[in-house]
């Protein structure tokens, strides 16, 4: 789209710009004014994507401070833009006929940031329905230059009926003006302004009471403007905030974050929380369901004795009691402590730990069917649905595995608080676990049966084989023996478990670990695959 009037040149300290002709280049007003050497003046911008050419100095002059050390730079007015009204956006967008390459680059995104392409079918017909403002119920305005909201009284009377509004990528920054937008527009529940910047706030709060779901993904808006925006959020349902350089949660006037008394979701996804206790602040919340703290720098977490101060004296309310989606990926959580203390939330059954070192094989973490036996309680896992028949699987696998260590060190059946429920409930003694198709007939000495398939793209069509394997194999014997069995003496090979439930098999790269080591148990299939397919 191009930008729809020719750029004002009076430009101030502190205003949200964009550079003509590139709608996502979006930058802050540093500096206003002459530079020594060159005539005339010129605008002194901190570009948002950290892509300028300097500091805020020039030959040795500072001018501005700029956020990193190549995101200023230096623009003559007349090549940057500084925006349009919401009106003047919306008859850009609906009302004049797009281009191809427009169509092609139509997207909204989503709460998480994700693009969701727009794919127009039935263009006459759609075009025509959306040149009708007052039948518009979903509206996205993305990076469409958008700075003001216009003549109030005249977005009620133009756009009545938006229930959804995307304003992702423009240059609001006031709140004031998100106000406005949101009292002239009485249908709306939806409002997103990520990658708008906004301006702290301490008075004169926009009215947002009828807004159920809010997002302010990298705006800058840290935990003391959403205390302040609370007030005005009484029937909020979800809150995204992904982004923002969060530390710390700082409640008002308690230890722990009040009000919100609608809040279900809410989405802290890429800040910087280390601190478990900064999210037993919002332990409160109680009509939270979901929590997202993917990619923080949580270390580990833990539910509170119930003699600690997060539960209400008043009404006995239960940290976190409605809490049954938590997602945790892409943290440093390294200990199985934190993954036995998941099991005491009272609702938890979807959880995400993926991409943790504790759930990394490789760096020492454990595989899957570990983790499904620890958390009697989870029914996804990473985004997939844990059945009985993986849990049944999963725990008695995961019983095989800790009975067969503990007869070097006993010691160990302290991290194990499941070990003794799970043997009752599957039956299984320590040395011949009860009969089934699925448990070995004995525990460290019994013959396995595994079935090998070569998957490996230059090895040829082979048959599946099923061998009697001792549980005390090594992968690296196992390595040897299909070698032998496929005749494959000139390739170096890698072996993989295929585990149901699990949307990608578990690489053996350990070649010193058993079978019996790794709990692989009866009728378990083993993937041959060459080295650098």
């Amino acid at each position: 789209m191009q930008d729809s009037q020719e750029p004002r040149h009076e430009f101030w300290v502190g205003q949200r710009v964009r550079a003509l002709g590139d709608p996502q280049r979006i930058g802050t007003v540093k500096y206003v004014g002459p530079i020594e050497g060159y005539s005339d003046t010129w605008v002194g911008v901190d570009w948002d994507n950290g892509e300028g050419k300097h500091d805020g100095s020039m030959n040795g002059v500072r001018y501005f401070h700029a956020k990193s050390d190549r995101s200023g730079s230096f623009v003559r007015p007349h090549n940057l833009n500084q925006g349009i009204s919401l009106l003047e956006a919306l008859e850009s967008r609906y009302k004049s006929d797009s281009t191809k390459d427009e169509e092609d680059e139509m997207y909204v995104l989503s709460t998480s940031n994700q693009r969701v392409s727009v794919q127009l079918l039935g263009k006459d017909q759609i075009q025509d329905k959306l040149r009708r403002f007052e039948e518009l119920t979903s509206v996205s305005l993305s990076y469409m230059g958008i700075s003001s909201p216009g003549i109030p009284s005249h977005i009620n009377n133009t756009v009545p009926n938006i229930k959804e509004l995307d304003l992702t990528g423009n240059l609001l920054s006031e709140w004031k003006d998100v106000g406005t937008i949101c009292e002239q527009l009485p249908a709306l529940r939806t409002i997103n302004l990520s990658n708008n910047l906004m301006s702290p706030y301490k008075t004169n709060l926009p009215i947002l009471k009828i807004i159920q779901v809010l997002v302010v993904n990298n705006t800058g808006v840290d935990w003391e403007q959403v205390e302040l925006l609370r007030q005005s959020l009484s029937t909020i349902e979800e809150l995204h905030i992904m982004g923002n350089n969060i530390s710390r949660i700082l409640p008002g006037s308690s230890s722990t974050v009040q009000g919100f008394d609608c809040l279900r979701l809410l989405n802290l996804e890429n800040n910087c929380i280390d601190e478990w206790n900064e999210i037993m602040k919002l332990s409160q919340l109680r009509c939270l369901e979901k929590l997202y703290l993917n990619k923080n720098c949580l270390n580990s977490l833990f539910y509170p004795d119930n003699n600690e101060r997060y539960e209400s004296e008043v009404t006995c309310y239960k940290p976190f009691q409605n809490l049954c989606r938590l997602l945790l990926g892409n943290n440093n959580i390294d200990d199985l402590a934190s993954i036995d203390s998941l099991n005491l939330f009272p609702s938890l059954v979807d959880i995400r730990l993926s991409e943790n070192p504790i759930t990394d094989p490789r760096r020492g973490g454990v595989p899957r069917f570990v983790l499904i036996a620890r958390l009697a309680k989870v029914q996804i896992l990473n985004g997939s649905e844990v059945t009985p028949r993986e849990r049944k699987d999963s725990e008695i696998r995961y019983v095989r595995l800790v009975i067969s260590r503990l007869h070097t060190s006993p010691e160990e059946i302290k991290q194990h608080p499941r070990l003794y429920e799970l043997k009752k409930i599957h039956g299984i003694e320590d040395e011949r676990p009860s009969s089934g198709t699925t448990v070995p007939q004995t525990i460290s000495s019994g013959l396995l049966s595994i079935t090998l398939n070569c998957v490996g793209a230059s090895m040829g069509e082979k048959p599946p084989l099923t061998k009697k394997l001792p549980a005390t194999t090594t992968v690296g014997k196992l390595k040897s023996l299909c070698e032998s069995f496929f005749k494959l003496k000139s390739m170096k090979l890698k072996l993989y478990l295929q585990e149901e439930g699990s949307p990608f098999p578990l690489m053996l790269d350990n070649d010193t670990s058993s079978l019996m080591d790794l709990g692989i148990g009866n009728d378990s299939i083993i993937l041959v695959d060459e080295e650098g397919s």
